[in-house]
């Protein structure tokens, strides 16, 4: 697996940490799945709030690497003052760089989001942006100083899967070096198979696995699917035709006369 800003993770499952229905749950959907990143909100940590005392206090137990996001933000400077907060909070570098730009999609700003890239990481941070398939956006993260890309696979909570497969498909394409994530839309576990059989490096998912009706389970199933999906890669598929080809051989079949 790629090294993400050269941490070398167990697995590719990153899991958000909201809408659980208990902090027991969630506890047991990362133990289950074995997820190696959290992402959390600053907003569920206060200095002054027992409750977001104790929530910190619960994902450290977890024992994975921690990525704070600015989840909510709208602007360059929402996100930039929110990215500073978060990481005098949580002790990382890491942060999951999002700016939206429309409210019913919760599509990124990306002209907003490349803008706040740079000036993160000439102030040290090591950002995971939240973006489109688009390739010259892509690019401009990467000239920012972004080593990592998110691309999302459908709106963030819409359990659509992927979208675009002609869009990330171009991406890994294009970027066969960098680390790719699918970020927001996946909602089966056959989601995370196709986007690893494309040749992405992770995904990461919080609706599809808290709403679940067993979200452990759920988590569990996601984990199982991301690793068929690997192994299927590295295995090298067969490619598609257009016509069929029989798997039996025929030489050698007998004949009646």
């Amino acid at each position: 697996m790629k090294k993400f800003y050269g941490t070398e993770l167990n697995n590719g499952l990153m899991l958000g940490t909201a809408q659980y229905p208990s902090p027991a749950i969630l506890a047991e959907a990362f133990k289950r799945s074995a997820a190696s990143v959290a992402t959390v909100s600053l907003r569920r940590e206060s200095g002054q709030d027992k409750a977001g005392q104790d929530f910190w206090k619960l994902i450290q137990q977890l024992g994975v690497n921690i990525l704070p996001n600015t989840a909510g933000c709208h602007t360059v400077k929402e996100a930039v003052t929110t990215a500073h907060m978060a990481r005098e909070i949580f002790g990382t570098k890491w942060i999951k760089l999002e700016v939206i730009g429309e409210e019913d999609l919760l599509h990124p700003n990306v002209f907003g989001l490349v803008e706040a890239a740079k000036i993160l990481t000439e102030d040290g941070f090591q950002v995971f942006p939240y973006c489109t398939e688009d390739l010259v956006v892509a690019d401009k993260l990467l000239n920012a100083g972004c080593e990592v890309l998110m691309p999302w696979g459908a709106p963030i909570g819409s359990g659509q899967g992927l979208n675009n497969l002609f869009g990330l498909r171009a991406m890994r394409a294009h970027f066969p070096d960098i680390p790719l994530v699918i970020d927001a839309g996946l909602g089966l576990p056959s989601h995370a198979t196709q986007a690893m059989e494309l040749g992405f490096d992770a995904i990461l998912l919080n609706t599809a696995v808290a709403k679940a009706g067993d979200p452990a389970m759920m988590a569990e199933a996601f984990a199982i699917a991301l690793q068929a999906g690997k192994l299927a890669t590295q295995a090298d598929p067969m490619e598609k035709r257009d016509m069929a080809a029989p798997s039996t051989p025929v030489i050698g079949k007998a004949f009646l006369l």
